[in-house]
């Protein structure tokens, strides 16, 4: 049996043309209603070109990553400042970005470049529980819902797009859809039955500060 379940709700047009127009409003709650975060909205279109200086930030503090998902455009460089007392050595080895930070403090010298798109796993060597998701995407239209599970996709030019969506739990494909966005804003409501996130037991420092 399927792990995601995927329902349609509605899809409305927002008649005003004022400061609501060229824009996506997503909720996404769980069948049973309660808010879904980190579920991400990406508007796929065939004329995006890649970001350009543009740079995001994943910190490690307290021994976790924060936040627990990004969402950024083909090209973005993203810096991996450590706010702990003490060194991590972070690493990926998803096929969009294989890389590795040996252990370190502050502010590694370098970003690194998110150049081919596709989801990208982060994990700790010194800490196995540390884990986070960068969601690499070809088109500057995209947002991920918050704890109200909200999300919003402003000035979106008018034209057609696929509607794809995206969440680090998801146990397969959730389905696209064709749209074709105007002056009015688009709402729409969905339902999607993801797995909780997993409880980790933090340990306490270990004897060498880790």
């Amino acid at each position: 049996m399927s792990c995601v379940r995927f329902v349609w709700l509605t899809l409305l047009y927002a008649c005003s043309l004022g400061a609501m127009a060229g824009a996506l409003d997503v909720v996404a709650t769980t069948p049973e209603g309660l808010p879904l975060e980190d579920f991400v909205v990406v508007l796929e279109t065939p004329d995006a070109t890649p970001a350009k200086k543009t740079k995001a930030v994943i910190l490690q503090r307290d021994r976790e990553f924060s936040p627990y998902l990004s969402v950024v455009q083909t090209g973005t460089a993203v810096e991996f400042p450590n706010l702990d007392p003490f060194k991590h050595h972070i690493y990926s080895f998803s096929p969009p970005k294989v890389f590795e930070i040996k252990l370190y403090a502050g502010k590694p010298a370098n970003p690194v470049v998110f150049d081919k798109p596709g989801a990208v796993a982060l994990g700790c060597n010194i800490h196995d529980w540390m884990e986070a998701y960068i969601l690499v995407v070809d088109t500057p239209y995209f947002a991920k819902t918050g704890p109200d599970g909200k999300a919003r996709i402003a000035n979106v030019p008018e034209g057609s797009y696929r509607i794809r969506y995206w969440h680090p739990r998801q146990r397969e494909e959730l389905p696209t859809r064709e749209l074709k966005m105007g002056r009015e804003a688009v709402r729409l409501s969905l339902k999607a039955t993801i797995p909780a996130r997993p409880e980790h037991n933090k340990p306490p420092l270990d004897g060498a500060g880790y």
